[in-house]
């Protein structure tokens, strides 16, 4: 096992290379001129060949590369051409955003997704299996965006003098300002080293940092803001757990274990919950894997039109704004992040099978 992770772990790395390689040469090939995008059209030709000098613009797209790598292998990811901050600091600020909303958004999935699919393998050919099944088409069926303008014309406009309102948009109500645990806490660390970065980090995931805190009046209302765009981005891959799941149960309940455990008089609860969806679980596992992956593509689309100020969105106006260090940063994060996903599925096969040996 250990073997098999540290193999995986250093698979990680050519992996990466290539990414950048190829989120490099992409970023590079967008129409559009940085200049122009960060000062304006009507930036002179002067001013445009002076700030690609400043921002090593101005070299061979290979040099710029090499300048790029040897900065990443010292850990450095650059720093951004339009707000002129190193990026660790931006991820530091906007990566908590999207690990909250991916969080939020595959725990519901999971909570919801997994009970339907073994209640309609139960029930097969129910109408409740019936209802199931066709709420989980449409769920794959509709779109991220349109789902969240719908959530946010239903919830923040039609019932907006209801209790059931919710905000349309960004992380906390004005007024509400979290207070930092380090703070409060009173741990001190040099601004600008790991450990202040590690800090900050984490006191800027707003549920947990007020949670440990115990400052309610902000936990609320930073899960009061993200109920709507975790239930658009979990949406499909609820419905996709939903359907596996039952595929899945379906195919283990007609197994000859299953059948002798229910010939010995096991209750049916014990039959479905101990012997059939331990086993059935595992592809299920595989997909969950993929969807959070997938989330985390989805919260471009999510965060762009419930205004968070996460990663996703970040990416989208660097795109924009032809922010090169920032699209290559976050882009290689979320590619560790996934690669790491993948990892932990893998390995969670053998503590779910023990059958199962990673060589």
């Amino acid at each position: 096992m250990v073997q098999y992770a540290t193999r995986r772990l250093l698979l990680i790395i050519p992996v990466l290379f290539i990414i950048l390689v190829v989120v490099f040469a992409l970023a590079r090939s967008i129409p559009g001129d940085p200049c122009r995008s960060i000062l304006g059209e009507k930036a002179s030709v002067e001013t445009c060949e002076r700030f690609a000098r400043d921002h090593g613009l101005d070299k061979p797209i290979p040099v710029q590369f090499g300048i790029y790598m040897g900065k990443v292998l010292q850990g450095d990811l650059g720093t951004s051409i339009r707000f002129g901050r190193p990026i660790t600091q931006i991820l530091v600020e906007r990566l908590p955003m999207t690990n909250e909303l991916g969080i939020s958004a595959m725990i519901l999935a999971l909570v919801v997704g997994i009970p339907a699919g073994i209640i309609s393998a139960v029930r097969r050919n129910s109408v409740v299996d019936v209802v199931t099944m066709v709420g989980a088409n449409i769920g794959v069926s509709i779109p991220v965006f349109f789902l969240g303008l719908l959530l946010i014309y239903l919830f923040a406009v039609v019932l907006k003098d209801t209790p059931f309102a919710l905000p349309p948009s960004g992380r906390l109500s004005p007024g509400v300002s979290p207070d930092p645990f380090y703070l409060l806490w009173e741990w001190q660390a040099e601004e600008g080293s790991f450990k202040y970065l590690l800090y900050e980090f984490i006191s800027n995931h707003y549920v947990f940092n007020a949670f440990i805190t115990a400052d309610w009046e902000v936990f609320w209302d930073a899960l009061k803001h993200l109920i709507l765009p975790a239930l658009a981005l979990s949406t499909i891959p609820m419905s996709i757990i939903a359907r596996m799941t039952r595929s899945s149960m379906l195919e283990t309940l007609g197994q000859d274990y299953v059948r002798t455990a229910r010939a010995k008089g096991l209750p049916s609860r014990v039959v479905v919950l101990k012997h059939a969806l331990r086993n059935a679980l595992l592809p299920v596992v595989t997909i969950a894997g993929l969807q959070l992956a997938g989330i985390l593509g989805g919260a471009v689309l999510t965060e762009t039109i419930f205004a968070l100020p996460g990663v996703g969105l970040s990416v989208f106006e660097a795109i924009t704004a032809r922010d090169f260090p920032i699209i290559q940063g976050f882009v290689v994060v979320i590619a560790f992040i996934y690669v790491f996903l993948n990892l932990v599925v893998d390995i969670s096969y053998a503590i779910l099978d023990p059958r199962i040996r990673l060589d």
